[in-house]
């Protein structure tokens, strides 16, 4: 049986390592009416680098959500140069009903993000 999984779940390659960015702390956010965030989940990558728990199944909304990556702090403890200390992805749901993968291909120069499956 396949364990239940948040409707929005993310995945970090540290491509210029070629391994997954295990233990990289990420936080979930939702944009309310006001123009305000609201922290909906936090988790750090697993040594796969996957986070599939950030929001309860069936909780998912047509909204603007951001996940931000403390990269920083995930390049400090491998002693590597930190140029970009923290990356945001924002993203609009328009269909709740589906699940949302934000995979983010990271370097410590660089990052590239896409809608994954």
């Amino acid at each position: 049986m396949k364990p239940v999984q948040s409707p929005i779940t993310t995945h970090v390659l540290d491509t210029a390592a070629g391994h997954p960015a295990h233990n990289l702390a990420v936080e979930l956010a939702a944009l309310d009416e006001e123009g305000r965030w609201t922290l909906l989940g936090a988790s750090a990558t697993g040594d796969d680098g996957r986070v599939s728990d950030l929001l309860a199944p069936g909780s998912l909304e047509a909204r603007t959500y951001r996940l931000t990556f403390d990269t920083g702090a995930y390049f400090r403890s491998y002693g590597r140069p930190v140029f970009y200390p923290r990356v945001e992805i924002i993203f609009s749901v328009l269909a709740p009903g589906e699940h949302h993968h934000i995979p983010l291909l990271l370097s410590p120069f660089g990052y590239t993000t896409y809608r994954g499956s």
